[in-house]
């Protein structure tokens, strides 16, 4: 049996009360964060379990093994690094060094991502050699690589609205190809307006 080519890294925090979304819960409360959180990693369980691709669930803390996720589809692991760039870095290496060339990290907080979005992301590392999708708070979403870069994963505010920009610097001389951007879930204003989500928000 030969191994896919396409690895789909998720970087997900195990979901804990007080420990997850805590910038949503500064408003909403743990409780309430907790289970927007719940519902987030199901549908990113859901839009990548039918991915017929090598599967990596990284967790921020330790692996929960009777979780929804299924351990015969995602292969589970544990971040390491001291700070996201250093974690993603790491991931992207042990993925290339499994003999994987090409690979795409995402989230686990993205409602606006589908199945086809990663369909997508995957054929354009067809034709490029860096994809990336800009969040709409400046970070972004999605980041799929051939070749590793580790300028990519330096340098870096993590958690602020300068990310993308810095990336795409980092980029500028390369092959990239951008998505369309996306929302990504850290604060109540990015999920006050989704309908899906009030049912969340009502007392």
């Amino acid at each position: 049996m030969t191994l896919p080519k396409d690895l789909l890294i998720i970087f997900t925090r195990n979901p804990e009360l007080g420990k997850c979304k805590t910038r949503l819960a500064a408003t909403v409360g743990d409780e309430t964060a907790l289970n927007i959180y719940k519902f987030l990693l199901d549908h990113t369980k859901n839009i990548t379990q039918g991915l017929n691709i090598g599967k990596w669930l990284y967790y921020s803390d330790d692996i929960w093994e009777n979780d929804i996720w299924d351990s015969s589809d995602y292969a589970k692991k544990v971040q390491s690094g001291n700070d996201l760039g250093e974690r993603m870095s790491n991931a992207f290496i042990d993925g290339f060094n499994a003999g994987y060339e090409k690979i795409i990290i995402i989230g686990s907080d993205m409602y606006d991502l589908t199945e086809n979005d990663l369909l997508e992301a995957f054929n354009l590392l067809d034709q490029h050699d860096y994809i990336i999708g800009p969040a709409i708070d400046g970070g972004y979403y999605l980041l799929g690589m051939k070749i590793f870069n580790p300028a990519l994963f330096n340098n870096k505010i993590w958690g602020s609205n300068t990310v993308f920009q810095a990336t795409v610097q980092d980029l500028r001389n390369m092959d990239y190809g951008l998505l369309a951007p996306k929302n990504d879930i850290d604060y109540f204003e990015d999920i006050k307006d989704i309908e899906i989500f009030r049912t969340f928000l009502k007392n």
